[in-house]
């Protein structure tokens, strides 16, 4: 097919890799960026606009339509393909000329913060509306939209993969993501206990003044390849949800061991069935079987080492990378199932992620 892909196109975004994942599939696909309307730059005119009216500036998002219509002109798409572009001119996203108009979220869209007015008043008009969120399809569908997709989130081996260390510095616990409130209180505890042996790097963390009171590592963003360099200093990487999102899963639960980082996540059906609860990951349900995971991680090293290396192979060799999840999403269009889960797949127990780690014999650690 020959796509129009309007998403942000920033080196190490989502809507970059998905892009891209089309491309690998075999597709002829044309990028239009809308980071100046969906991300504008922090004190930027837009960004002004966005903070006192509440809404996109008009100049931007007319800017980024007239890019959308010549690049239609010139390339007459087979699909539009929207990658969260709420913020964007709906008529003028389905009057885009093109056989079908395809709509991706990569957050929960029933949360008011990844949608809008206009996109809920035309959300029914796109031939189908992709979600990473399995709660989402019944709230869509009762919405009004045409058909949906669920997909899981997925890894780009681009910039998620096994990476050199940039420092000698090995850190016991980081995490590398976003500040959120529902974040803050768990790794501001955690920098009271760990201090030093901690790592924290993401967009806010550094306004945390209770953070900065620690002796605890903290950075910026780290995005593309600096990614995996982060988490290649790190014995046991946190993968934390969005609660907002009513996440089950998120982008880290595949970037984090696609970079050989071991996997500490919260206890959910999705982790669980993605991976080997105690063999390929361990996971928490509170605070304190957290503490219990690292202190195990502390003790045994190479053998939280080698959950580490077993996750890496789950992961890498499953079909999990974005050029499957645009087949995924090709396959529904032209009527096709495809079998999303990696060869070998079983739902696990949830167990407790130390007891399976402790109780395992022989070469399966």
């Amino acid at each position: 097919m020959k796509i129009l892909y309007i998403g942000d196109d920033w080196i190490g975004s989502n809507a970059r890799s998905l892009a891209d994942g089309f491309r690998q599939a075999g597709h002829d696909v044309v990028v239009v960026d809308s980071t100046s309307v969906s991300l504008p730059q922090r004190f930027s005119p837009n960004w002004l606009y966005s903070k006192i009216r509440g809404q996109r500036a008009p100049w931007s998002v007319a800017a980024v339509h007239r890019r959308i219509e010549r690049a239609a002109d010139e390339f007459r798409p087979d699909l539009v393909f929207g990658f969260k572009t709420v913020h964007l001119d709906q008529r003028r996203l389905l009057e885009t000329p093109a056989d079908l108009h395809v709509h991706y979220s990569p957050d929960d869209a029933s949360n008011p913060y990844n949608i809008s007015r206009q996109y809920l008043e035309f959300e029914h008009a796109w031939d189908l509306v992709v979600t990473t969120k399995q709660h989402n399809e019944a709230e869509l569908l009762a919405r009004g939209a045409k058909a949906t997709k669920f997909v899981m989130s997925a890894y780009d081996p681009v910039w998620h993969h096994l990476s050199a260390r940039r420092s000698t510095k090995r850190y016991l616990v980081g995490f590398v993501g976003n500040y959120r409130p529902d974040r803050r209180d768990i790794t501001v505890a955690l920098a009271g206990r760990y201090g030093e042996q901690l790592l924290v790097r993401g967009p806010g963390w550094r306004r945390v003044p209770a953070l900065r009171r620690t002796h605890a590592t903290i950075g910026g963003p780290a995005y593309g390849e600096h990614f995996s360099a982060a988490i290649a200093s790190v014995a046991a990487n946190l993968v934390l949800l969005n609660s907002d999102n009513r996440d089950t899963h998120t982008c880290r639960s595949f970037e984090v061991p696609a970079a050989g980082g071991l996997f500490v996540g919260e206890r959910t059906d999705e982790h669980a069935a993605l991976l080997t609860e105690g063999r390929e990951c361990l996971l928490f349900s509170s605070e304190a079987e957290l503490h219990e995971i690292l202190r195990w991680c502390e003790r045994q090293p190479d053998r939280a080492r080698t959950i580490a290396d077993a996750g890496y192979r789950r992961i890498t060799t499953g079909r999990h990378r974005y050029v499957d999840r645009a087949r995924e999403i090709v396959a529904v269009l032209e009527g096709r199932r495809v079998d999303a889960e990696p060869d070998g797949y079983e739902p696990v127990r949830a167990t407790s992620s130390v007891d399976n780690a402790s109780s395992t014999r022989g070469g399966a650690l």
